[in-house]
């Protein structure tokens, strides 16, 4: 079996940002990006997606999160396309639903090759201590455009903020975790009657 590792440096004006990830992890994160909040939302997808994450990142934070959000978005949606390859023997499709006390929201992912995105979640509030919640959007839209997935993401229910976004990112990784497992019966062969994505 290949191995399904990949490093990516991101150097702008913005930021830097290198990202190594291994698809075949056991959930071990290193995180050192400057925004706590959103360590802790991406050692969710750690975890939950078993894919070992190490992420250092600098960025113009004295203006605001904005970029640095955006771009280890980005950067780790390349590392992830990088990593998964050809996408032979995959199960291409994952999906999960996750509950945190009265949340609950569902993601829904294919490997296809195209990148889109449907988001429908709503924050009762702007602000998660200094974290404006509007950037996770950016993070998954970063994410998507470069690591070529389609992927929805719906909250079903919340009242708290920090539950509502702690079940997608929960989901997120259960649902990455599913599409990319290798499918032993399918193991050369690519999950698409067109022979790509």
């Amino acid at each position: 079996m290949s191995n399904r590792c990949a490093t990516v440096n991101r150097d702008t004006l913005e930021t830097q940002v290198s990202v190594s990830l291994n698809l075949d992890g056991t959930g071990k994160s290193q995180l050192s990006i400057g925004v706590p909040f959103l360590e802790h939302m991406i050692d969710q997808i750690a975890r939950h997606g078993l894919i070992d994450l190490e992420i250092k990142a600098k960025g113009d934070l004295h203006i605001d999160a904005h970029h640095t959000v955006e771009d280890v978005g980005i950067t780790l949606g390349q590392a992830f396309a990088q990593a998964l390859g050809n996408k032979k023997g995959i199960y291409r499709y994952g999906h999960a639903y996750v509950p945190l006390d009265e949340a609950l929201s569902r993601v829904v992912i294919d490997c296809s090759g195209r990148p889109y995105m449907d988001y429908f979640v709503e924050f009762p509030r702007d602000k998660l201590g200094d974290f404006d919640v509007e950037l996770f959007r950016e993070f998954f839209q970063g994410f998507v455009n470069h690591a070529l997935i389609t992927l929805h993401i719906d909250n079903l229910r919340g009242r708290n903020a920090h539950h509502i976004i702690e079940t997608v990112f929960k989901a997120f990784g259960r649902a990455l975790r599913m599409a990319i497992e290798r499918d032993a019966r399918m193991q050369n062969i690519i999950p698409s009657t067109k022979g790509t994505l």
